[in-house]
């Protein structure tokens, strides 16, 4: 009897507090359905490609390896069921993913969110009416289940994928959903992707980032006095509606990303990061650690941004358009 394939994962997006939120700043998160995933077996009827299948099984063996260790030692924070993950592994249970990995969307977050979906007990868990505690704890599992991908992990990203809603995060230990408030159609409003046409690697950027921070007081006071706020003053304005200063705000804090972040800005899209600062058409910023992947942007006339940048041969990927076709919509 062939087994079912697991319920669908959608990727994340920081739409800010990239880096700064390591410090202690706000941060804001959203699932992204454009790109998802969800464990799968083989189906003869399905035109899997059944060597990436393999891979993935193979890669999830030496996950579950992880996982029997934890429980074996009682370290395993949550009641994770490795005896049944085992079975499903010999059956060939593997991830189907479009969410493209080293491109800031949180590929393993989807993964640990789709293994804490099917394999912890969470019986009519209302995810939306999680108390701060509750998140706080659910954070923490998660966050050990992806240490095994990254080396370590804050659990932001299985989070925000599993939770399915937007995140306002005050600080790492304060989490809670929220809604945004609805873009206006009539002026084109938009949030969407640029690709930068080459994956990014996390490790050294973030690792660049923890050295300049800890042994360069110029780059200190400057994460400290300038960049942290601004992160918190475009999120505030952002949930507050206040789109006048939200777009202030977004242009300073893209005019410093470049400035003093330029390893994180891929080499292919600052002229077009320049153009945006110089036309005021639209704003880019990183997305995720940057040095690669996709660069996020900000317009508010989406249907002329999206022609100039193509014309400048750019794949442009809209965000809000679709998160508001979800059923379980995330803009308000």
């Amino acid at each position: 009897m062939q087994k079912e394939a697991g319920d669908i994962f959608y990727s994340k997006i920081m739409l800010f507090g990239e880096y700064t939120i390591i410090k202690g700043s706000m941060g804001l998160t959203i699932p992204y359905s454009h790109f998802n995933g969800q464990l799968a077996f083989p189906n003869r009827d399905s035109y899997t490609d059944l060597a990436f299948a393999q891979r993935s099984n193979q890669h999830l063996y030496e996950f579950w390896y992880y996982l029997q260790s934890l429980a074996n030692s009682g370290e395993l924070l949550s009641d994770f069921n490795t005896d049944r993950l085992k079975e499903d592994l010999d059956d060939g249970l593997y991830f189907e993913s479009t969410i493209p990995e080293g491109y800031g969307l949180g590929s393993s977050g989807a993964l640990v969110a789709a293994f804490f979906q099917k394999y912890v007990s969470n019986p009519g868990i209302n995810k939306t009416e999680l108390s701060p505690r509750e998140i706080r704890t659910l954070k923490e599992q998660l966050a050990q289940l992806e240490s095994w991908f990254h080396g370590t992990s804050s659990g932001i990203d299985p989070l925000i994928c599993y939770m399915k809603h937007p995140l306002l995060l005050r600080d790492l230990d304060h989490i809670e959903p929220i809604g945004l408030p609805q873009y206006n159609e009539q002026h084109s409003e938009a949030i969407f992707l640029i690709n930068s046409g080459k994956p990014g690697r996390t490790a050294p950027l973030v690792q660049n980032f923890m050295n300049r921070y800890h042994h360069d007081k110029v780059f200190y006071n400057f994460v400290k006095n300038t960049l942290t706020p601004l992160n918190n003053a475009c999120i505030n304005n952002l949930i507050e509606n206040q789109k006048e200063k939200f777009y202030n705000s977004l242009k300073e804090l893209s005019a410093i990303q470049e400035e003093f972040l330029q390893q994180m800005v891929p080499s292919t899209v600052r002229q077009i990061w320049d153009d945006g600062l110089n036309s005021d058409e639209y704003y880019l910023k990183l997305c995720g650690s940057g040095g690669g992947g996709f660069v996020l942007g900000f317009t508010q006339n989406y249907i002329k941004t999206r022609k100039i940048l193509e014309n400048k041969g750019m794949e442009v990927i809209p965000v809000y358009q679709d998160l508001r076709k979800n059923d379980k919509t995330i803009v308000r």
